[in-house]
């Protein structure tokens, strides 16, 4: 076997591992889940595990490696909007969160149960929504110098819009017959608007 198509070959299970891990915290929980459990769904043996990462954490932390890089290609959407003065901004942004949230559910409650059982992961992860949030503090500088008042100072209304959108999404997966994606991004996208600008979207 050539060393590329041992690259390959290793490039393929470390994505298999990750895949299946994706799927089991989703039935089993993160505190639940085993190595074995995630190897044996992923159709590897329970030993190649430790090729790749050195323990379910370090897996952990190339999910959330995965996912901020995730992040980064949306923001580099040309309909990325920076001016949350715009409602057309903020309301891009509660949806890319919105669908970011739906679709990584379970890694997302994998990250979070991980950080109250671990110190240093929790470190990691506080380091990740801090990146992130700084991603986008400078769209509050719109508001700021249209002469409307924060509720807050940047990062404290940044941190509030996020709490709300991660708590509000974690709801509706609970109970998703409370309304509809559409119905819920424009209540967030309204409510997150107003208190931004103290205005109502048009």
């Amino acid at each position: 076997m050539t060393a590329t198509s041992r690259k390959e070959k290793a490039a393929e299970t470390e994505s298999a591992l990750k895949d299946a891990a994706k799927r089991v915290f989703a039935v089993k929980g993160y505190l639940n889940t085993k190595i074995t459990d995630i190897t044996a769904e992923a159709g590897r043996a329970a030993g190649s595990f430790y090729n790749h990462f050195a323990s379910k954490e370090e897996l952990l932390e190339a999910l959330l490696a995965d996912l901020a890089a995730m992040s980064d290609v949306n923001a580099a959407l040309p309909e990325h909007k920076a001016d949350f003065t715009d409602p057309d901004a903020v309301r891009w942004h509660v949806r890319e969160y919105w669908n970011f949230h739906r679709d990584n559910a379970a890694t997302m409650l994998a990250l979070r149960q991980a950080a109250m059982v671990n110190d240093d992961f929790a470190r990691t992860f506080a380091r990740f929504g801090a990146d992130q949030a700084a991603d986008i503090l400078d769209h509050l500088g719109y508001v700021t110098a249209a002469g409307m008042e924060l509720p807050a100072s940047d990062r404290l209304s940044l941190a509030m819009m996020v709490e709300l959108l991660n708590g509000f999404a974690h709801t509706w997966l609970l109970d998703p017959s409370s309304a509809s994606e559409e119905e819920a991004v424009e209540a967030l996208t309204r409510f997150v608007y107003r208190g931004f600008t103290g205005r109502d979207v048009g």
